[in-house]
């Protein structure tokens, strides 16, 4: 008898995700997984859950109903700081970095191997994925530009070498060859084999660089499929997009 053969374990897995804030309920029953590796989008129109979603899936909402596992673990309930040490890390929306540490002072502050890489993300490998930064590695946080920002908040994220990198609303309010600059990175990311979750509006770049999509209506997945089935389906766009 041949065995079947199985592929990875989940990186990250969702079950009946339920979540919200007082008396409103936001998530009603989430089911999705990340494989190692793997690119996934959250797409939706504004107020759709997308940010409740990372919101509760960082440990910073408490898990009203269901379970989320990470690398192996049920981490529903867990403080945000010790599911951050099991290796997820976010480049938050607004990039929240600190204005009295320097580029370089951020990038060593959090620099760590969690996820135990032959290869991790070095000082140095930082700097060749943003030139900028190496540039300004002297400037404080708040003398950067909004996209100098941006990249800073990415490159912190990576230098704790994350099993899963999240990226909430990473080009909002930046400039097109701002965008572009993240595009790239992300095209990166993805040829070394991060494993990343996207959450961002600009779909007609995203289905060429993700593997698979989530829409969310009204914090419930209305469809979920690959970049060719997305890219396929313009009727999905303008229904849960208004693209």
């Amino acid at each position: 008898m041949t065995a079947h053969r199985q592929g990875p374990a989940p990186l990250l897995a969702c079950r009946g995700l339920q979540a919200g804030y007082g008396a409103s309920q936001v998530l009603f029953g989430l089911d999705f997984q990340i494989r190692p590796g793997e690119m996934l989008t959250l797409l939706g129109r504004n107020g759709m859950g997308k940010s409740t979603t990372i919101k509760t899936l960082i440990g910073g909402l408490p898990v009203r109903a269901g379970e989320v596992h990470f690398a192996g673990q049920r981490v529903s309930g867990m403080r945000a700081d010790a599911i951050a040490r099991l290796g997820m890390a976010i480049v938050p929306e607004g990039r929240q970095c600190f204005p009295n540490l320097s580029v370089q002072e951020h990038l060593i502050a959090f620099a760590d191997n969690r996820s135990g890489l032959r290869e991790p993300w070095t000082l140095e490998r930082l700097y060749g994925l943003f030139p900028r930064l190496k540039e300004r590695r002297d400037n404080l946080g708040n003398q950067l530009s909004g996209g100098e920002q941006q990249m800073l908040a990415i490159a912190r994220a990576l230098s704790t070498n994350p099993r899963l990198l999240i990226l909430d609303e990473a080009t909002e309010g930046l400039a097109p060859v701002i965008r572009e600059e993240i595009w790239r990175c992300l095209s990166v990311l993805r040829e070394a084999g991060q494993t990343v979750l996207v959450v961002d509006k600009y779909v007609e770049r995203l289905v060429k660089l993700a593997d698979r999509h989530i829409l969310l209506e009204r914090g419930r997945i209305a469809w979920s499929g690959t970049s060719a089935e997305l890219d396929a389906d313009r009727g999905l766009w303008a229904r849960y997009l208004g693209v």
